[in-house]
């Protein structure tokens, strides 16, 4: 009997050393993936930007005014361009949204951003500012959150703001736009993060209330079965097959008709219909970080006006209809019409403001 409480005793400070060891595992595995991946190369672009006020030429069309036309050959030479620039951060994020299900205690990510308040929207928020990926590379993070059975509001705004409110970005473009955009960029993307993410709880299933949240912390912190190595292998082979094809696709197919959503700048004028037009086109099409950046010089160089060029700047990075389609099966349907119908509107109104402001 007495061996049988001692053994009892210590299974909890067992377990919580366990925990912690997982927690630091998954930390030095992010901290190094995005060393590599973000913080490192990003720092030197900012040099970069500093100097030479431009981050490179537009993914969608060079340094020519108007993307080839549709074709196979243009769908794949996008598709290629586009990989080449985000597979180190797709790779990283399907590793660390599959080592978040099998390493980061269920328990406590649920009592830190299981809720429906705006305290765990804001929680999730801000620790998206570190990641600094782009909506289809912070997919696979966002989808990990849900199957931990965070809130909507919490996983909405990890997920918005990985790209929205991304501080390398914000830095490129003030070095190769100017503040004013920057600014514009910033208010919007903080309602589009927090205020978005945040009422799209209205649009959840449940609201999970405390007794809810401490019933799923319990069943969770059972012990799962399998080795830790078995469960991320399956993790991470679930979300590949899940995710990947509908990426690959909706890449090709958005690569393919990018002269049909983004007409000649010079042509598309300025005025409320341009930026109704780009707002739309902008929250479909896909890019890589910051692409938005040059894509948004090239065609100011055009002729591009700042209304149209503010509403590309808030809707490129913030969801395209590939990240829309990779968290499909973790979201209510109806909470991703919410949101893709928000970032057209904010599009659109943050368009209007730099029709009128800048």
């Amino acid at each position: 009997m007495s061996q049988y409480s001692s053994a009892s005793d210590h299974e909890p400070a067992h377990s919580k050393v366990r925990l912690a060891l997982y927690i630091a595992i998954f930390i030095a595995i992010a901290v190094a993936g995005l060393t590599y991946v973000k913080w490192l190369p990003y720092y030197h672009k900012a040099l970069d930007a500093a100097v030479k006020h431009t981050i490179g030429a537009s993914i969608i069309s060079g340094t020519k005014p108007i993307a080839p036309d549709p074709s196979w050959t243009s769908a794949w030479e996008y598709a290629k361009a586009y990989y080449a620039s985000v597979w180190k951060a797709a790779v990283l994020g399907i590793v660390l949204g599959s080592l978040l299900q099998v390493l980061i205690p269920s328990g406590w990510l649920l009592r830190m951003l299981g809720k429906s308040n705006f305290k765990s929207t804001a929680l999730a928020g801000m620790a998206s500012l570190p990641g600094m990926m782009c909506t289809c590379c912070a997919a696979p993070l966002a989808v990990g959150l849900r199957r931990k059975n965070t809130s909507v509001g919490a996983s909405l705004a990890f997920w918005l703001g990985n790209p929205t409110l991304n501080p390398a970005t914000l830095v490129f473009m003030t070095f190769v736009l100017s503040w004013k955009f920057t600014l514009l960029r910033l208010v919007f993307g903080l309602i589009l993060t927090f205020g978005v993410s945040h009422f799209a709880n209205r649009f959840a299933d449940s609201s999970n209330p405390p007794e809810e949240i401490n019933r799923l912390a319990q069943e969770q912190s059972k012990e799962p079965s399998g080795s830790l190595l078995t469960r991320w292998l399956r993790s991470a082979w679930h979300m590949i097959l899940h995710i990947v094809p509908a990426y690959v696709i909706a890449v090709l197919l958005l690569g393919a008709v990018r002269a049909w959503l983004f007409p000649a700048a010079g042509e598309a004028g300025g005025g409320l219909l341009a930026i109704i037009g780009f707002a739309i086109a902008g929250t479909l099409f896909v890019i890589p970080t910051a692409g938005e950046i040059p894509i948004v010089q090239t065609m100011m160089s055009f002729g591009m006006g700042a209304g149209p060029a503010s509403a590309l700047l808030l809707t490129l990075p913030a969801v395209s209809l590939p990240s829309l389609l990779m968290i499909s099966k973790s979201f209510p349907t109806r909470v991703l019409v919410f949101v893709g119908c928000a970032v057209v509107l904010l599009g659109i109104a943050c368009g209007v403001t730099g029709m009128l402001l800048l």
